[in-house]
């Protein structure tokens, strides 16, 4: 990628907002944490299974190579959705890995949170979502990240518009990173960039967020192809207090690390 411009960086702001892999890559290398939300549905499901247990392994493609690098890892494949069966019910659906046994290890393959969390090295990549907000904040600012000197980015995955390499904002991620926002921003996080500032009183101002996800097009899309309840689950707002971080090239519960790694 390019050099960075300085003025797109958000410096010197303590938490930040930007969207997709670029926007990862501008913000990430200057930051004391990187925060992913893909809402619908990565980080959702991963903040289901870790929460279950599980380590789950990102992947950011879903093709031949995907089996091949899960076997290297001696770990599980989600599948794609509508491939998923009794054999192999592991898949992006986080309402389906809430039903099915919770693997040791999974791979869970996504061109877009996980492609994200692959982005950026050498910085704490943290997968947060509607279910675990206030939480992933919490946490955040117990680090002692969340300041000038030791800034937060925080990434909406946006989606990609179809058969095009084309971003799409989605507004169910801008909601998830704006609530992270939110709850830093209560715990003492900041100051706040504008973009940081805008996403915090769109979330602020909105009387039911859990219903505006819902209705939008990415809602509507699951609903559309049977999967209503995935929206149902990535909606349930702040229900989780599991806090993934990605270790070792896998994403655990941070009150399984220690402090020390940080």
């Amino acid at each position: 990628m390019a050099d960075i411009p300085e003025w797109s960086k958000q410096l010197p702001w303590g938490v930040r907002i930007e969207w997709g892999s670029a926007g990862a890559r501008a913000l990430g290398p200057d930051s004391a944490a990187l925060v992913v939300v893909d809402v619908l549905s990565f980080t959702t499901s991963v903040s289901v299974a870790v929460e279950a247990g599980t380590r789950v392994f990102p992947y950011p493609w879903r093709d031949e190579t995907a089996a091949a690098f899960a076997a290297s890892r001696d770990a599980r494949l989600a599948v794609g959705r509508q491939k998923a069966s009794a054999q192999q019910p592991w898949s992006l659906s986080p309402a389906a890995l809430q039903r099915a046994p919770a693997p040791a290890r999974l791979v869970l393959p996504s061109p877009n949170g996980s492609a994200i969390s692959a982005s950026v090295s050498g910085v704490p990549v943290i997968a947060a979502c509607l279910r675990n907000a206030s939480s992933v904040a919490r946490w955040l600012v117990e680090q002692g990240w969340g300041s000038t000197e030791r800034p937060i980015a925080v990434i909406a995955a946006g989606e990609h518009w179809p058969g095009q390499d084309v971003l799409r904002p989605a507004i169910e991620d801008w909601f998830g990173a704006a609530a992270v926002i939110s709850a830093l921003a209560e715990h003492g996080a900041g100051p706040l960039s504008s973009e940081a500032s805008a996403a915090k009183t769109c979330y602020d101002a909105t009387a039911d967020v859990a219903q505006l996800i819902t209705e939008c097009a990415s809602g509507r899309e699951l609903a559309a192809i049977g999967f209503a309840d995935d929206v149902a689950v990535a909606t349930e707002i702040d229900v989780s207090k599991t806090v993934p971080v990605l270790v070792d090239g896998s994403f655990v519960d941070a009150s399984a690390v220690d402090a020390a790694h940080w």
